[in-house]
């Protein structure tokens, strides 16, 4: 704007700019300092600030609102100060809150993990599967590879405990070949998962243990997205009639779910072809496909070649914040 002005006159440039004139010429004026507010003579001293902040901070006090105290006191025959000026008093000291000693949840550090491979980081949950009779449901215990998305082992049993997730999470590590300080097994906080039966046998396989923070279900995700996808399935049963019949369906929609569905987070790639390496053969075949099409009849691909994405070579759990916001 200023090299502009000087080139053909501030009015000029202000109405090529679509401009006011006025805002060029303020920010052409020197900033003035700001001048700080006088204290007023009637202010309470800083010792009458600290009596009438230990009066609202007492035992007597502690649980009230200030208008409340302030009414108490006059009702008394005692007047400290305004109850505005007792809630300025209470915000300079970060105390406009609940003022009692009471019980405060921590703060509790958000899981961040990362899977460049199959076999780094597995997610586990229970979900409850309704059986015939009211109140009758059978827990499934699943266990998920979230690089790959493939369901490493799962379990329908009668009961949710300890024991039965400590003997999936040991035969399942011993099928996909787990060695020590490999896998990170990522849960919520249900007494299954922190038991110590399990706990234990984490540390015999060494394998590292993972917990959601308190009340997220967002640090725990793809178990929950696995849950939803067999729970919209067209032939998902709103009851079982037996737990036989509802392990018979959770094999044959397992073997679904991990051979033949397309997952939407792997670009379309089934988790079987990711977890074995079978998926950037199948990248190069879908590129070639869509090369001999756009070949064919380039008019239709109006931006060029498409090019076919690969699943993803990283997957994270809680991305790092520099992360969040990438593509």
């Amino acid at each position: 704007m200023s090299e502009l002005a000087s080139r053909i006159g501030v009015k000029r440039a202000c109405a090529v700019l679509n401009m006011p004139r006025s805002r060029i010429y303020r920010e052409r004026q020197p900033k003035a300092e700001p001048v700080p507010r006088p204290i007023p003579a009637h202010a309470l001293s800083p010792e009458e600030r600290i009596h009438v902040r230990d009066m609202l901070n007492s035992q007597r006090f502690m649980d009230k609102a200030p208008r409340q105290v302030y009414a108490a006191l006059l009702d008394e025959g005692h007047y400290l100060c305004h109850w505005r000026t007792m809630y300025r008093i209470l915000a300079a000291h970060g105390e406009v809150y609940e003022r009692r000693l009471i019980r405060r949840h921590p703060a509790y550090q958000k899981p961040e993990l990362l899977a460049q491979a199959p076999n780094q980081v597995w997610s586990w949950d229970i979900t409850w599967l309704r059986g015939a009779r009211k109140l009758e449901k059978y827990p499934l215990y699943t266990v998920l590879d979230i690089f790959s998305r493939y369901v490493v082992g799962w379990m329908i049993a009668e009961e949710e405990s300890s024991h039965l997730a400590k003997h999936l999470i040991a035969e399942t590590a011993r099928k996909q070949g787990i060695q020590p300080d490999q896998l990170t097994l990522h849960a919520d906080n249900g007494s299954p998962m922190k038991g110590k039966p399990l706990s234990q046998l984490l540390v015999d396989l060494g394998i590292t243990k993972s917990h959601s923070r308190p009340h997220i279900s967002d640090d725990n995700p793809f178990s929950e997205a696995q849950f939803k996808t067999m729970k919209y399935r067209p032939d998902y049963p709103d009851r079982f009639a037996s737990i036989d019949e509802a392990r018979t369906w959770a094999r044959l929609f397992f073997a679904y779910y991990n051979d033949e569905h397309y997952h939407s987070g792997l670009n379309l790639m089934t988790p079987v072809s990711v977890h074995f390496g079978a998926a950037d053969a199948i990248q190069q075949h879908r590129q070639s496909v869509m090369a001999a099409a756009f070949a064919a009849q380039p008019e239709r691909f109006i931006r060029g070649l498409p090019v076919v994405k690969r699943a993803p070579t990283a997957v994270y759990i809680n991305p790092p914040k520099h992360l969040e916001n990438l593509p």
